[in-house]
């Protein structure tokens, strides 16, 4: 079987290798602009056989118009007809054909690695699904504070979730720079913007706290 996309297994390595669970890139068709996410399978999550990863598809103009499909590197897990609806693929006699100049089309734009290079539009659809999978509101996206999370049962440090720790390598990658490497901090956001905190605060803040 050929090996389409071969580059989402060479994204998968360097995600799991870098410590993102989700990233993205752009993926033109048919005049339209789609937003890729590319996201690691979630604990507990249940995914097809031989899937690699799940592939979240936005219109960059509509991101309520999303397709959430199972890929590994060969191909794409779902059927013709979800492809055909979501992607206006007109139906003909050789429809076979016309999906694997699809994918060969959507395998151009795979990249193989991360890059940390994402627009505001990316970076906006990004912190939606985190945030979803973090149970959070995805409107809250300005960082104010840092705190420690609680000792476990058994005495491990409570580590900040993978979904928090992108997130703040997405809004705030100074600011995760300088205290990330402590994974025992969680960082806290909000939806005002006028909440929202400089490095120097955030950190002089948590000094504080921390020295008393």
């Amino acid at each position: 079987m050929v090996n389409t996309f071969e580059n989402l297994k060479l994204l998968k390595q360097d995600m799991k290798s870098k410590g993102w669970v989700i990233d993205s890139f752009y993926f033109n068709y048919k005049k339209q602009n789609y937003i890729v996410l590319v996201k690691l399978f979630e604990k507990n999550e249940n995914f097809p056989e031989y899937a690699l990863l799940k592939l979240e598809f936005l219109k960059e103009n509509n991101f309520s118009d999303i397709l959430v499909v199972y890929a590994n590197s060969s191909k794409l897990l779902t059927d013709a007809k979800t492809l055909r609806e979501y992607f206006g693929i007109e139906y003909s006699s050789n429809l076979g054909d016309i999906l694997l100049q699809f994918s060969r089309e959507l395998a151009k734009f795979i990249p193989e690695e991360v890059s940390d290079n994402k627009n505001e539009h990316q970076k906006e659809a990004m912190c939606r699904s985190l945030s979803k999978s973090d149970l959070e509101d995805p409107e809250k996206k300005y960082c104010f504070y840092v705190k420690r999370n609680p000792v476990k049962k058994d005495n491990r440090l409570g580590q900040r979730s993978p979904f928090n720790d992108n997130k703040t390598r997405l809004y705030r990658p100074s600011l995760y720079e300088r205290l990330g490497a402590d994974t025992n901090l969680s960082f806290c956001y909000s939806t005002d913007l006028d909440q929202e905190e400089t490095d120097e605060n955030i950190i002089i803040k948590w000094t504080i706290r921390k020295n008393k």
